[in-house]
């Protein structure tokens, strides 16, 4: 996804805040051919994964080395042209683990204005496999991509069309440095020890690879980020042509071997002296390597091919899918929210007609009452729509109390497509459709980031609370409904039968209980004919 840009191109930044890492790319978006070009890359290493051992809390000094980079960023994007609305940033690994990452996330938004998406683990797999992607034809064939990081590890089973598999592994080239290197070169049973524990947490992330192979397929391992690039840049040096780039390089599994050999019984200062590796990479690069090697042992591949790609990549990507600008290969990609949702629905066991009903009675009271029950700008439709789809999902647990769990049930689920922020209101918004308002001392609400994410909940519950009080019965009753300002004080919602004949009392009963809940969340008095 690289062609010439044409016509009026617009710059879109992505950050990616990893646990070793911070990335930048600054891309030019061409609306017109619906691609995009790499106009800058630039990365720093923060290493955010080296937490207070006692506390796991990101330190002082990880957090300043991280703002001074994203100051640079966000200046060096500025000078591009970008807006900061098109500075898409998410943190990884490191910030998602940490107990003060949240905390860290609202001082980057208050004190720099990035808004950064906490992704989860098999979100940054799904951008991880956006990145690679844009950079590489998979035609018909299955691809594996590895993507070791400096605190977790993703695996994704993917075709040209779809993910089939998206894992998340909590082992990284920093994590294992920090946790099990005390001395170096490592001793032989150390590195067995390594071995061990890296099969051993990988091991249900490959099963699920596995499991999702059709019979017959050999699928390509694609290796890509830091430690992919370090070993790839080693094996080049000692060609007689080294490569000018690293996309498309091959390393096989023998050559992976003997590098892994040779790096075991380095010291620090001599793997700092080997062509191709830098100074920073050079600490962590034995573990990082052992991952590698060992994910390809497991996985059967005789060679392994790299992307220059990965996740921040991804980030533009996925915010062109956000905007309609793609199409080709990453047209199944662009319905993921909702399939995610759906797939979400039918694991908690969702009546979907009833939830389909209720949503599309949730998107016309939306789109009847702005400026009269909301002041939304668009981004609370599609949150609305999740969480009527899902709002019912805790009822085959407890059906008095469902909407709590429901609340749990989508927090801790996976909504791909979705940052972290948004998951949250998701599920805010399915919490409080019925019983009380929302409370300060509810956890629901504490973990809502900031005034207009609570207003945006606030609407889109009390619209969907409204949507649920007149779909009482499991056959539909309704034609359609009516929403209208009567006056300063008053709004009235009328119901359409679908039948002359149905008598519409329930519903009507119904809808009047919802008159409190309005009158306290927006002053209005509910009138019901």
């Amino acid at each position: 996804m690289s062609e010439a840009p044409s016509g009026t191109i617009r710059p879109v930044a992505g950050i990616d805040i990893g646990t070793n890492s911070i990335h930048l790319l600054i891309a030019g978006v061409d609306p017109e051919l619906r691609s995009f070009s790499v106009l800058l890359t630039e990365k720093s290493t923060t290493r955010l994964g080296d937490r207070d051992p006692q506390s796991g809390d990101l330190t002082p000094e990880a957090i300043e080395r991280a703002f001074t980079t994203l100051r640079h960023c966000r200046e060096l994007a500025a000078s591009h042209g970008v807006a900061l609305a098109d500075v898409v940033t998410a943190a990884t690994s490191a910030v998602r683990e940490a107990p003060n990452g949240r905390e860290f996330l609202q001082s980057i938004q208050e004190q720099l204005g990035l808004d950064v998406d906490l992704v989860s683990g098999p979100e940054e797999a799904r951008l991880i496999y956006l990145g690679v992607l844009s950079g590489m034809a998979f035609g018909d064939q299955p691809h594996v991509i590895v993507d070791i990081g400096g605190g977790s590890t993703e695996l994704v089973l993917a075709d040209a069309s779809d993910a089939r598999a998206l894992t998340s592994t909590r082992i990284g080239a920093v994590r294992l440095q920090r946790d099990f290197v005390r001395e170096e070169p490592i001793p032989p049973k150390r590195v067995a020890f390594l071995r061990a524990f890296i099969q051993g947490a990988l091991e249900p992330a490959v099963l699920k690879v596995r499991q999702r192979l059709n019979p017959g397929e050999k699928p390509v391992l694609v290796a890509t980020s830091g430690t992919a690039m370090a070993v790839a840049a080693m094996a080049a040096q000692e060609e007689p042509r080294p490569p000018l780039r690293m996309q498309g390089y091959r390393v096989s599994r023998a050559k992976l071997d003997q590098l892994v050999t040779r790096l075991l019984v380095m010291t620090p200062e001599e793997r700092r002296a080997v062509p191709g590796l830098n100074e920073r990479r050079a600490e962590i690069i034995v573990p990082g390597a052992l991952i590698l090697q060992t994910a390809m042992s497991m996985l059967g591949a005789d060679e392994l091919v790299i992307s220059e790609r990965a996740l921040r990549e991804g980030l533009i990507v996925d915010w062109m899918l956000r905007n309609d600008l793609i199409v080709d290969r990453f047209s199944f990609q662009s319905s993921i929210r909702q399939r995610t949702v759906l797939h979400q629905a039918q694991r908690y066991g969702v009546d979907l007609s009833r939830s389909e009903r209720v949503a599309g009675l949730a998107l016309s009271l939306y789109q009847q009452s702005h400026g009269v029950l909301h002041q939304d700008d668009g981004q609370g439709r599609q949150l609305l729509w999740a969480a009527a789809m899902l709002h019912s999902c805790g009822q085959h647990i407890n059906v008095g109390a469902y909407h709590k769990h429901t609340w749990y049930l989508i927090r801790h689920g996976d909504l791909l497509g979705y940052s972290d922020s948004e998951h949250l209101m998701v599920a805010a918004i399915a919490r409080y459709h019925r019983r009380s308002l929302p409370k300060k001392r509810h956890e629901s609400w504490q973990l809502l980031d900031g005034r207009e994410q609570r207003r945006t909940v606030a609407a889109m519950a009390l619209l969907l609370r409204l949507a649920v009080a007149v779909d009482r019965r499991p056959q539909p009753v309704l034609a359609g409904l009516t929403l209208e300002r009567q006056s300063e004080s008053c709004v009235s919602i009328t119901l359409k039968p679908a039948s002359p004949e149905l008598d519409l009392s329930l519903e009507r009963w119904s809808l009047r209980s919802c008159a409190a809940a309005v009158e306290e969340a927006v002053g209005l008095r509910l009138e019901v004919s």
